[in-house]
């Protein structure tokens, strides 16, 4: 379930398939992009305040595993189709100048939509995310492999519900500094413990993620004009500093921010902050 601070819930029919989203707010548009193995409910602290400001925040459930509706099984869930899904939301919502705000694997993704589908995008904000030779980063790099033995994506929606399991830093230990509620973990492991096709969207989104789809969105980014906020934070332990450095060095119109006491997930640890600098970003 998602959390009710996200607003009201919907669904779209896109060509690959049906996406379900919140919505709150009205004012511009800003579109929220999570990672792996989460959902909506990552942005649940940082939506109020920003639909408050004067902006409709539009939160999709992405199929990244913890996704309500499960895929057709055709769809494209490599990287690039996912990217792809994400631009033919913005087009069905007919969403312009949209300010597309991501953390983690849906940060590469926002790359690899800044690269091909740039069109309906006004600005970015990207928080602690994959970027270049860093998709997926330490200590996720082998999930790839893991996922293609027999029963692995089963055994693993299983293992994950164990709280020691969920400690462990190959799972959730180093994304959020003061951890994340129960129930908010509960609903990124349920969709996945529930559904086979969930597993299996899972699964399919995972054996296709390489390093060669940011390594070339990275080249494209070159050419990207519109304004990007980098925001980094301060003790993260998955992605390295150098990558936003990076990322600032690479983009023409980029400004990298530091945000104190918080791990990966910056919308979990540091939402108040988060909100505030999207709010000033967007308007």
């Amino acid at each position: 379930m998602l959390d009710t601070a996200l607003g009201t819930g919907k669904t779209v029919a896109l060509p690959s398939g049906r996406v379900a989203y919140t919505e709150r707010g009205s004012g511009p548009p800003v579109v929220f992009v999570h990672g792996l193995l989460v959902n909506a409910n990552l942005w649940r602290k940082v939506v109020p305040a920003v639909a408050d400001a004067g902006l409709r925040c539009i939160a999709p459930d992405w199929p990244l595993g913890a996704h309500q509706v499960p895929m057709p099984a055709d769809a494209d869930l490599t990287p690039s189709g996912v990217a792809k899904l994400i631009a033919e939301f913005l087009n069905a919502l007919d969403l312009t100048d949209v300010t597309v705000v991501a953390n983690d694997t849906g940060g590469a993704l926002t790359q690899i939509l800044m690269a091909d589908h740039p069109e309906r995008l006004g600005r970015v904000v990207l928080t602690p995310c994959d970027a270049f030779e860093e998709f997926l980063p330490d200590p996720f790099t082998s999930l790839p492999k893991l996922v293609r033995l027999p029963g692995a994506v089963w055994l693993a929606s299983r293992l994950l519900r164990l709280p020691i399991v969920q400690r462990r830093p190959s799972a959730f230990g180093r994304l959020a500094k003061r951890g994340i509620p129960a129930e908010i973990i509960d609903s990124y492991l349920r969709p996945s413990y529930d559904s086979r096709q969930v597993r299996r969207d899972t699964k399919r989104f995972i054996v296709g993620v390489h390093n060669r789809y940011t390594l070339a969105a990275a080249k494209a980014l070159t050419g990207f004009s519109k304004p990007v906020l980098l925001v980094r934070a301060e003790d993260d332990q998955i992605f390295p500093a150098r990558l936003f450095e990076r990322l600032a060095a690479t983009l023409p119109d980029a400004r990298l921010v530091t945000v104190a006491d918080s791990y990966t997930f910056v919308p979990e640890d540091q939402p108040s902050e988060l909100a505030r600098l999207v709010v000033e970003f967007a308007t």
